[in-house]
């Protein structure tokens, strides 16, 4: 949405009325026409957003690094599951070093519920079942930058997934999963993130004023140079048009060449 700014309609509009009303030397004094005025009213008004911008921005980066303060007293809130090495695998010789693996492909999930039971099926009769939870499974970049040792990664095997049409990925799966149970704990909240009000209070200010009005898609282009939104949504629309930008002599020749 394009800003709205009062303009003066008695304003002289072009340079020859100047000189011919006031001279040649009144073009020293560079007096503005109204397309240069309002020109310079848009100027302002994008630089208002870029230090917008600026300012959101540091201000979220500031919230972020408030840090925790302890919460007295502790409260629970709900249960969480995670993984632990079993109890035969605990009292091995190689304890230490399965408990080095778990650290890095363990996953934790939350429930309201103990028994970690979900609905299942959306129609017909409410069907419980427990809810599943998997050790993690490692992309090809993850696990390259997770430092296992030689050792290690022969505990873990290549798992191909397809995504898309024709893409294929990969994963390394651990191969032993038997050696690591679920355990079910309360999850106890003892801190807090620390709150500053007139931080939040401004932020919220600057948020209703480029949502209400519209201006955080062009607050981005000045940032970052585009808006991210719109650039993929018009990369989506240039791949499925493949004859845009194409003259026709060109399309009957690719035409031609693909009956050949």
């Amino acid at each position: 949405m394009a800003p709205q700014f009062p303009i003066e309609t008695n304003t002289i509009i072009m340079d020859s009325k100047l000189v011919k009303q006031y001279g040649s030397k009144i073009l020293s004094y560079r007096l503005r026409t109204v397309r240069q005025k309002k020109r310079m009213q848009y100027e302002d008004f994008d630089k208002k957003l870029f230090h917008l911008g600026k300012e959101e921005k540091h201000l979220y980066k500031k919230q972020f690094n408030l840090g925790w303060e302890p919460l007295t007293p502790p409260v629970q809130k709900g249960w969480k599951r995670f993984f632990v090495l079993r109890e035969d695998v605990a009292r091995s010789k190689q304890a230490e070093f399965f408990e080095g693996i778990l650290k890095k492909i363990n996953t934790y999930d939350w429930s309201y519920r103990k028994d970690f039971m979900v609905r299942k099926g959306r129609y017909g009769k409410n069907k419980f079942g427990v809810k599943p939870q998997s050790l993690l499974r490692l992309h090809e970049y993850q696990f390259l930058r997770s430092g296992f040792t030689d050792y290690e990664k022969q505990f873990f095997y290549e798992d191909f997934f397809r995504y898309g049409k024709n893409e294929l990925g990969k994963r390394y799966v651990f191969s032993e999963p038997w050696r690591f149970v679920l355990r079910i704990r309360p999850n106890i909240i003892d801190k807090v993130k620390k709150r500053d009000v007139e931080l939040e209070k401004r932020l919220k200010e600057i948020d209703n004023y480029l949502d209400g009005n519209h201006y955080r898609g062009r607050m981005r282009k000045l940032l970052y140079g585009h808006n991210w939104n719109n650039r993929w949504k018009g990369e989506r629309l240039r791949e499925k048009n493949t004859l845009k930008n194409k003259p026709l002599p060109r399309i009957i020749d690719e035409c031609a060449q693909d009956l050949l």
